[in-house]
């Protein structure tokens, strides 16, 4: 049993550019929610600080904490390794703190394979069209345009995972689909949960995302 006071494991996915990182910074700023800063091989983005974004580590530092079976999960991702450190998130869920993963598909399938004693509420975030998308990646990657068009290459895959997740929501206003997240999250930490969502609606707008 875990224990009466523990946090919730909440998790945030989408395909790059969709905006789940920024959504994960806005759920943080409420009460007890805390995010778990991944290790990454990646080099840092121009407004990233280390220890604040990520812990960025050479090839060599994450393999030797793979080795040592340092984490929670991990994942290839575009190149660049992204890992949750096991001992820094069971301890936050230990003192109460809602833990809140900013990961890819394979991160929230090792998660949940680990069959942990804590609550795991699984969130997938979509982007109103590829359009959108694809200008999103180019802001954030300084109109990098190999960049984006790689990330877009990996889009139709990564979308097929949204029905693994609890509840998939799309993101084309920043405040309304965080105030839905919220919506979501306070129902499931409900004894009396009755959240729904319209899943045909979700089916609908994946079939014009890979069209």
């Amino acid at each position: 049993m875990a224990e009466k006071k523990a946090g919730v494991i909440v998790i945030l996915s989408s395909p790059s550019g969709a905006g789940k990182t920024t959504l994960v910074k806005k759920i943080s700023s409420r009460n007890k929610f805390k995010i778990s800063i991944s290790h990454t091989t990646r080099k840092p983005r121009s407004n990233e600080k280390n220890g604040h974004d990520y812990f960025f580590v050479n090839n060599q530092e994450f393999k030797k904490l793979i080795d040592s079976r340092k984490f929670l999960e991990y994942a290839k991702v575009f190149k660049n390794y992204y890992g949750s450190l096991k001992k820094t998130v069971v301890d936050s869920l230990k003192k109460g703190e809602n833990v809140i993963f900013d990961i890819d598909w394979q991160g929230t399938k090792q998660i949940k394979n680990k069959k942990l004693k804590y609550k795991i509420l699984t969130i997938f975030i979509l982007p109103p069209s590829k359009k959108e998308l694809f200008k999103r990646l180019l802001r954030r990657d300084q109109k990098d345009e190999k960049i984006a068009n790689e990330r877009m290459k990996q889009f139709r895959d990564d979308i097929m995972h949204w029905k693994d997740y609890d509840y998939t929501v799309i993101n084309d206003k920043l405040e309304k689909c965080y105030k839905l997240i919220i919506s979501f999250i306070n129902s499931k930490n409900k004894k009396n949960n009755t959240f729904n969502y319209n899943k045909e609606f979700i089916k609908n707008h994946i079939k014009k995302l890979i069209n």
